[in-house]
This record gives C-alpha cells, structure tokens and sequence, in this order.
C-alpha cells in the first residue's frame, strides 16, 4: 500500500521495494558530482573578483545535497503499483501526478531490466511494451528481481490465455 502526503494510505497499491531509494540516491549524485566540480570550478576561476565569488560554491552543492538526500525519499514514496485483473496500473508523483492504467490486452511484450544499481541494491524493473505509439512503454521500477518476475508471468499468462491476443 501507498501512504499519501496526509498519511492516508491508497488501497490497493503495493509500494516498490525500499533498495530503490538508494538506486535514486546514487543515480541523482552521478547527475550532480559533474556539476558541482564545474560550479566550484567556474567560481574559483571567473567569479573569485567578483561580488559573486563563493555564491556558486554554496548553492550548487548545497542543492545538489537536497536532490541527493530528500528526493529519493519523495519519489519513493509517491511511486506504487497494482497488476488487477485486466490491467496494471502504476502511480507516482505528487506536483505531476501521473496514473497510468495498462490494459493486458494491449501488452506486446516484457522485459526484466537490471543495471549496475540495481544489482547492487537488489532491484529491478519491469518494462512493459503496449501496442499504440503514445506511452507505448511503461516502466515500473523498484521492484526485486522475483516480484518483477511474478508480475511479468501472471501479465504473460493474461496474454497466452486472452483469445483475441495474436
């Protein structure tokens, strides 16, 4: 189950697992450590004699710090996920709420997606590919490696036993 902003918990959404903070963590500080280096480097060189020599040196890492620590935890718990029995319906955000409802009947194929991070941290995703051109891929990450699995077999019976499935 997802608990919303008020504590209030969603009914039937299953939160991804907790590892996938982590994933989030290092993936944003891969994203920031770059820019960081450039903005204490372009303070030091370009604006040390200015009236702004240091202000990049404090608010870029400052704000790297805050993506790095606090997003992870929001995105986290704003992301969660149902498999119902004619589609799978995943949710996340807050300020850009998305709830996407895939119906089976609709899904092509799956894939069980693993990077470095996630086998560090034991996650996954499950990538489902639908038939159309607008969202035609879903992403559901932050699963383990045996729940994805689950879902990729109880998606992949639905479509082996849907009659108009060919």
């Amino acid at each position: 189950m997802t608990v919303d902003d008020d504590g209030e918990t969603t009914p039937g959404l299953e939160r991804v697992e907790p590892g996938y903070r982590q994933v989030l963590r290092i993936h944003n500080l891969l994203i920031w450590l770059p820019l960081v280096v450039g903005s204490v480097v372009l303070d030091r060189l370009v604006l040390a004699e200015t009236p702004f020599g240091g202000l990049l040196m404090v608010l870029v890492p400052l704000l790297a710090l805050m993506t790095v620590v606090i997003a992870p935890q929001r995105v986290w718990r704003r992301l969660g996920y149902a498999l119902e029995p004619a589609l799978l319906r995943v949710v996340r955000g807050w300020m850009f709420h998305t709830d996407t409802l895939v119906p089976l009947t609709r899904v092509q194929h799956l894939d069980i997606a693993r990077g470095p991070l996630d086998k560090m941290f034991g996650t996954a995703s499950l990538v489902v590919h639908t038939a159309g051109t607008q969202n035609s891929t879903v992403t559901l990450p932050g699963l383990s490696p045996a729940r994805a699995a689950e879902l990729a077999g109880v998606i992949r019976g639905h479509i082996q036993a849907d009659p108009d499935a060919a």
